[in-house]
């Protein structure tokens, strides 16, 4: 069995919608979802704000590699476009972290794969990916270069106005446990 943390974010249409569209397709599969954050942009390049959650899934049948390919054809059918770095976007969704669990050994997944790097390597570095992970999941733990730190320890060694930028709302996504 696998289970992913997946990053989902969206500046462009209908954002909400656009989350919403991934908790659907992933259906059963979603075992936690964190609230909606509004967040400033990251990466430098002037756009609006982006809407921000995190979902944990599970699947069995579903490598890493498969949820990057299913994460890649949501964002198709969101009409995302990449043309851009860090760029606005319908809907992006990132594998940020993966771990495989047979019968009672759960193994991280570590990939140095460019096409999929995981841990995702800029995770520690980003408030909107940390502050709705830590919602789902308080006792979580990203190793980077070997060092394992809590999400909390990642989180106080960010700038606390990148922090303070991540601004619960009141919108859903829809999923009830």
């Amino acid at each position: 069995m696998t289970r992913v943390v997946l990053s989902i974010g969206s500046n462009l249409g209908d954002r909400l919608a656009h989350l919403r569209s991934v908790v659907a397709a992933l259906g059963p599969r979603v075992t936690a979802v964190s609230s909606v954050y509004s967040t400033p942009p990251w990466g430098g390049v002037p756009q609006q704000d982006y809407l921000n959650a995190v979902l944990v899934a599970e699947d069995p049948a579903l490598e890493p590699s498969d949820w990057l390919r299913l994460g890649q054809e949501l964002e198709q059918a969101a009409g995302r476009v990449r043309e851009v770095r860090w760029g606005a976007r319908t809907l992006d969704v990132d594998v940020v972290w993966a771990e495989r669990r047979r019968r009672d050994v759960r193994v991280v997944v570590r990939s140095l794969d460019p096409v999929l790097t995981l841990p995702h390597p800029q995770a520690h570095n980003r408030a909107f990916v940390l502050v709705p992970w830590l919602e789902v999941d308080p006792d979580a733990e990203l190793a980077v270069a070997g060092a394992a730190r809590s999400l909390r320890e990642w989180l106080s060694a960010l700038d606390s106005d990148e922090v303070a930028g991540v601004r619960r709302t009141e919108l859903t996504l829809g999923w009830t446990p």
